[in-house]
């Protein structure tokens, strides 16, 4: 009952080369996540993130998601959209980026 006793299962993932990934996934790739309301603005924005991934040549490596839901984008403490969030850390709030000024951010 309620779990005690019971041992956690850990969850291994490997790469198809057969090593174990590390947290974070594979070396290089990235979680990038716009945050806004659906307004020109926030639409930009994930149309310029997109753009810059692609000209990067990571569309596999770096995974783009667009966030409309009010309480997620709470959580991650923001008061004003867009935003951009970079492997859970926020890159930049209230602005479009240009796609590269999103390259910039994505290559550090």
């Amino acid at each position: 009952m309620f779990g005690i006793g019971k041992k956690k299962e850990e969850k291994q993932i490997s790469c198809c080369c057969g090593k174990q990934a590390e947290a974070g996934g594979p070396q290089g790739s990235a979680e990038v996540k716009v945050l806004g309301s659906g307004c020109a603005g926030c639409r930009a924005l994930l149309e310029n993130t997109q753009k810059a991934v692609r000209e990067m040549g990571k569309e596999g490596v770096i995974s783009v998601e667009y966030i409309t839901d009010l309480e997620k984008i709470t959580a991650y403490g923001v008061m004003s959209l867009p935003a951009l969030v970079v492997n859970g850390k926020i890159a930049s709030v209230s602005r479009v980026l240009k796609p590269a000024e999103i390259r910039e951010i994505l290559g550090k």
